[in-house]
């Protein structure tokens, strides 16, 4: 991925134009089939989406053949996030969850829908402090979903240093500019003024939107550096928080988004039926045999690192 290193400009809440879709993790596994193509040797990753995932690299068209975790069966994207872990000594136990949602937003400012094949990673796997991280840009905070956090006194890409009486919330924003004729040359809008830069288009902004239940993983909750680690950091950090996506709407549903006008919510449907509806198939690991969920077991196999 190519993303230019000038012209920041502050992303702001204000989104017109927008839809969005909750996921139900249903993989959790050590692979990563955009870094690592064809291997099992990521960091653990949590998965949402098209189940017809495996750890090498799957087209538009290969996705749409798997079942949606997510509640618009339009949508056979694949989405992905790294592990969050309640650490007790050695035992690493997954934090689900209470809600997964993707915002598709400034949709009345894209040029083109998603390209077929098209992937981006957004935030930075190797971030170990706030100058690692590109707020301004990709939106990347930490918070709690009450308000009542102290996350103008702390780096706000670091998880709350004090209990969130509802849920650990994070946001990241993806790449909304593309070369149609090269996929892998993308960049924000918000590096360029606002615009894509010449030869390239706009799509719709996605955005993730992870409420964690923090309160159901530990209940008598934390003070100062909480007990949190995500798979690809350190214990109470949340800079390395990342996401990848690979596109898996489908054409007419794509193209449907982009008739969202104005400052509303739209609901995608297609000819596979309502957006907001959950598939009555059942996601299954495509591999079961293969990758290890074991947070330990990941370690090993990335050689210890």
């Amino acid at each position: 991925m190519r993303v230019s290193a000038l012209g920041f400009i502050l992303l702001v809440g204000y989104s017109t134009a927008l839809t969005d879709i909750e996921h139900k993790p249903f993989l959790r596994k050590n692979m990563d089939p955009i870094i690592f193509p064809g291997q099992y040797k990521s960091h653990m990753h949590s998965f949402y989406g098209s189940d017809a995932i495996t750890k090498d690299l799957p087209t538009t068209a290969e996705l749409q053949q798997g079942c949606p975790s997510g509640e618009n069966p339009n949508d056979l994207s694949i989405y992905w996030a790294p592990t969050l872990y309640y650490v007790q000594g050695d035992n690493y136990t997954e934090i689900y969850p209470a809600t997964f949602k993707t915002y598709y937003e400034n949709v009345d400012k894209a040029e083109i829908p998603f390209p077929p094949n098209f992937y981006a990673v957004a935030g930075n796997a190797s971030a170990k402090s706030q100058a690692d991280v590109s707020e301004n840009i990709n939106a990347l905070t930490w918070w709690c979903d009450t308000g009542a956090d102290d996350r103008n006194t702390r780096p706000r890409a670091t998880f709350p240093r004090s209990t969130c009486a509802a849920h650990m919330q994070v946001i990241l924003r993806f790449p909304d500019c593309v070369d149609p004729n090269n996929l892998q040359n993308h960049t924000y809008a918000a590096m360029n003024g606002g615009v894509c830069p010449t030869g390239m288009k706009r799509m719709v902004s996605l955005r993730f939107s992870v409420r964690y239940n923090t309160q159901k993983a530990i209940p008598q909750g934390w003070s100062g550096i909480p007990p949190f680690q995500l798979a690809c950091g350190v214990l109470g950090d949340g800079y390395c928080f990342h996401g990848d996506f690979i596109n898996g709407w489908f054409d007419d549903a794509a193209k449907t988004m982009l008739q969202a006008k104005g400052q509303t919510f739209m609901r995608i449907d297609g000819a596979h039926g309502n957006g907001k509806q959950y598939s009555s198939c059942k996601t299954k690991d495509q591999n079961p045999t293969e990758g290890t969920s074991d947070y330990l077991t990941s370690l090993t196999a990335m050689g210890g690192a």
